[in-house]
Parts: C-alpha cells; sequence; structure tokens
C-alpha cells in the first residue's frame, strides 16, 4: 500500500481534487469572462462584412405551422451587396437573424408573402428590433400585396404603447419616436403582371402572382444581383408562374409538403377521436407543393440548387428527410436539399459558383 505507485496515484487524486476545488472556487469569475468574451464577438458581428459581394441566401425559418425543433416559422434572408432583406417573418425570425450575424438594425427592408399567420406571428418583434437596435429614425420598409397595409397598422397599434414606454424611458435622441413599427409598401400583381417592387443598389425584387387559394393575395419573388438569381415561391400549389420566373435561376427556394406523411398525422387524429385534426391535415395538402411537384418545377427550369422550405410536417426521427423527399432527387437532377434553420447559399458574383454553409 505504500508504493511509489500507489503514492504517485494518491498525488495525482490530490492535485485533480485541487484543480476541480479552484475550479468551483472561481467557476463564477470563469463564466463571466467567457460571457464577456462571447457577447463581444456578437456585437462586433456584422454579416454583410463577412460575405463576398454576391447573393446570399439564409433560412431564418424553413418550418411550418407544424412545430419542428429543427425548423421554425416561415423566414428567408437575403444579402444582396450591400442590401439585407428579410423575406417573411416566422414565430423564431428575430432570433434566429441574431444567431445569423444579422444587425436587427441594418435590415433594408421586409417583404410577405401572403397574411397566413406562421409567415408573419414574428414581424412586430422584428420591426422593434430593427428599430432599438441601431435607433432607426425611419420605420421599416414593409413590402406585400394588398392587404400588408391592414397588417402594419394593427402592429403599429398594438406596440404603441410599448414604443411609447421605450421612448420615455430611453430619450427621442436614442429611440426616435418616428422609427418605431413599419412602413406599408403595397403593390398588386395578377397571373398577367408580374412587377419590380424594388430596387437598389443593383439589387432587384421582382414580385408575381401564384396559386394558394383560397388565400387571395400570395405572391413569391425573384431577386436578382450582379448576374446571380433566387427564386422565393412563397406558398403556392405547383405554379407556371414559379417555373416561368425559375427559368435558369441559380437557386430555387420552394415550399414543400408531404402528402402521405401529412396523412399519417390525420389517420393518428382520427383513431385519437379528433376528427378536426383530420379534417385540417386533409384540406391542407390541395394548396401546397409536393416535393415531387417542386422537383418537376426545378428539373424543367433548369435552376442550378432546389431548396425546399416551409417543411410539413416535421421529420423528428433520422432518416425521415429520405422519406419526405419521395422521388424528388429522381426527378430533379441536380442538388436538392430538404432545409432546415440556419442553412445558407452563398452565390458569388458574377460567377456560377454555389456555396452551401451553416450559419447556425
Amino acid at each position: 500500500m505504500n508504493s511509489p505507485w500507489t503514492r504517485r496515484f494518491i498525488y495525482a487524486l490530490l492535485a485533480l481534487a485541487g484543480v476541480i476545488a479552484v475550479a468551483w472556487v472561481f467557476q463564477a469569475r470563469l463564466s463571466v469572462w467567457v460571457a464577456q468574451k462571447v457577447v463581444a464577438q456578437r456585437l462586433a458581428t456584422e454579416l454583410k462584412k463577412e460575405l463576398s459581394d454576391g447573393l446570399h441566401v439564409g433560412l431564418c425559418g424553413a418550418g411550418s405551422p407544424f412545430p419542428d425543433d429543427k425548423r421554425t416559422g416561415p423566414c428567408t434572408l437575403v444579402v444582396a451587396g450591400s442590401q439585407i432583406l428579410v423575406f417573411d417573418a416566422g414565430n423564431a425570425a428575430t432570433r434566429n437573424l441574431g444567431k445569423m450575424g444579422v444587425n436587427h438594425g441594418q435590415i433594408d427592408a421586409i417583404f410577405l408573402t401572403h397574411f397566413h399567420s406562421d409567415h408573419l406571428d414574428g414581424l412586430g418583434e422584428l420591426l422593434l428590433q430593427r428599430w432599438v437596435s441601431t435607433g432607426n429614425a425611419q420605420p421599416a420598409p414593409v413590402y406585400g400585396p394588398p392587404g400588408v397595409q391592414r397588417i402594419v397598422a394593427g402592429l403599429r397599434e398594438a406596440y404603441a404603447q410599448d414604443a411609447s414606454y421605450r421612448v420615455a424611458h430611453h430619450g427621442e435622441t436614442t429611440l426616435p419616436a418616428a422609427g418605431s413599427g413599419g412602413e406599408a409598401r403595397p403593390f398588386e400583381v395578377t397571373a398577367q403582371r408580374d412587377l419590380v417592387v424594388y430596387q437598389q443598389d443593383g439589387v432587384e425584387v421582382r414580385a408575381f402572382a401564384v396559386d394558394h387559394a383560397p388565400v387571395h393575395p400570395a405572391v413569391g419573388y425573384r431577386i436578382s444581383y450582379k448576374g446571380r438569381s433566387v427564386v422565393l415561391s412563397g406558398d403556392t400549389r405547383p405554379s407556371d408562374a414559379v417555373r416561368l420566373q425559375s427559368k435558369g435561376v441559380d437557386l430555387l427556394v420552394h415550399e414543400a409538403l408531404s402528402e402521405p406523411l401529412v396523412r399519417l398525422i390525420g389517420d393518428a387524429a382520427l383513431q385519437a377521436g379528433r376528427p378536426n385534426v383530420q379534417k385540417l391535415m386533409a384540406d391542407i395538402v390541395d394548396y401546397h407543393s409536393s416535393p415531387e411537384q417542386a422537383a418537376q418545377i426545378a428539373q424543367e427550369a433548369q435552376v442550378g440548387y432546389l431548396l425546399l422550405s416551409h417543411i410539413a410536417p416535421p421529420l423528428p426521427v433520422p432518416g425521415m428527410a429520405k422519406a419526405f423527399l419521395g422521388d424528388a432527387s429522381a426527378i430533379f437532377k441536380g442538388p436538392i436539399r430538404v432545409g432546415i434553420d440556419g442553412d445558407f447559399i452563398s452565390l458569388p458574383a458574377d460567377s456560377k459558383e454555389i456555396r452551401v454553409s451553416k450559419r447556425f
């Protein structure tokens, strides 16, 4: 028991115990030091300065109204040159944009595809953070089809008392009252007429009508910058307009719903004695697109990359993404991905390169 090996072992245990004791005593200081470094790094992050010149697309929300740990409410970030644009603002839009490194105060414009609640239930928070992050003196432009005025006005009213508290507390110099909320920028498109709704510093955003009936109006967007292009389908049945707008684009971000997987939920709801849920599951399949239908559009339009978003239903079990795709990979001959929050596609200016990464 008193061998050199035994003594060394005891000394090692005592040393380890000492290290643990010291770490325990100083853990509060250490945690604060680490937190300071993390906070400093995050506040110094400016996404658009990190990126090469080009068109960059990130999923700040790849999900649908279904709860999904990997996919929150619909939101797509587009960074084009110096412009930061956000399309739809689902429930985690503000937080996920922050995770991606976006300074909310630098958002140049917000665009809505339609007025289903899952596409705008994070808009109030996003407008608030855009105002307070940098003390913007002008409200955020919010583009959308007719009806966007009502959305923006309603949020302004809902947040009116909050805004008054913040101005009173921090002062007009820090938070100019005129910068709170949004400013509606309505536009109208038809099946026969698309429209350029935004042009700034070489960035063009074109809106076009899609088919999400009985939801009307509903639109998709095509964004172009320095020889690169992306189409966002919005929520839609298979659409000739999406196919036309997507001709030759580098990236198509298309919504996708798996009817067989949704049917599983409907069947389970019926067995559980919840006929209302079963009816909802039966109804939703007729105004969305399947992965195979999105793949067919991508193939016919000869797009460079297909990123599926607005994923429904959730895919909580490993391997379900393959089941979700069905035959889509056999239909579209190019790269295809079932999107999750944080996915990031970069299209460097004046090239054909497509880079895929994760921002969180």
